[in-house]
């Protein structure tokens, strides 16, 4: 396992195989789709195999998520306390966005609005409870991301720590600012030339 900032050199020529680590509201779904655009891979939204009509877990999520990690190149956030073991000993790389919590809630608040007026939608017709929940509600979105802030840092720590996938690289970014930098320098130049690996 190594551990990498976003201006170091990712160490491994054509990774094929993302996940996004990061709470709600990081970017990890936007970041994960723009690696699978970027390479022409598949990508998923763990959350659109996970939930069901009026937030109901579907019961074959767990199945759908292994099938796709079974493939030779995909992306997809890393989520799902079932199978994350299984997504981080299948990836090669996994991104983990360190946002201060500050910017993460300020996201996922603008995210939020946006969705109760029509934009950013979510997978299979849910959606969220009306803003006033926020005062009712103590799952509501905006402070799971809160709770979870601190939670998801601490699960990649112990991926770190356990050190138990030689061959994965964790590259922590801190900020849209280091995101962009990373994807415009380490990602572009690892990505970019030769045939793709299978493996």
């Amino acid at each position: 396992m190594q551990l990498v900032n976003f201006d170091d050199p990712l160490p491994i020529d054509q990774p094929r195989r993302f996940t996004v680590a990061g709470p709600s509201g990081s970017g990890k779904s936007s970041l994960a789709r723009t690696i699978a655009a970027r390479l022409e891979i598949p990508y998923v939204e763990l959350d659109a195999l996970y939930h069901g009509p009026e937030w109901t877990v579907r019961e074959t999520w767990q199945e759908e998520v292994l099938d796709f990690i079974a493939g030779p190149e995909w992306a997809i956030e890393w989520q799902g306390e079932e199978v994350r073991e299984q997504m981080t000993g299948r990836a090669q790389v996994l991104v983990w966005l360190d946002h201060s919590r500050v910017t993460v809630t300020s996201r996922v608040v603008r995210r939020t609005v946006r969705r109760r007026f029509g934009g950013s939608p979510l997978p299979n017709g849910l959606q969220e409870g009306p803003l006033r929940t926020f005062f009712t509600d103590p799952d509501h979105i905006i402070k799971w991301s809160w709770r979870y802030h601190e939670k998801i840092r601490n699960r990649v720590k112990r991926v770190i720590a356990e050190d138990n996938h030689p061959g994965l690289v964790i590259v922590r970014l801190r900020g849209q600012r280091e995101v962009d930098a990373w994807l415009r320098g380490p990602f572009a130049a690892a990505t970019s030339s030769g045939e793709p690996q299978r493996r």
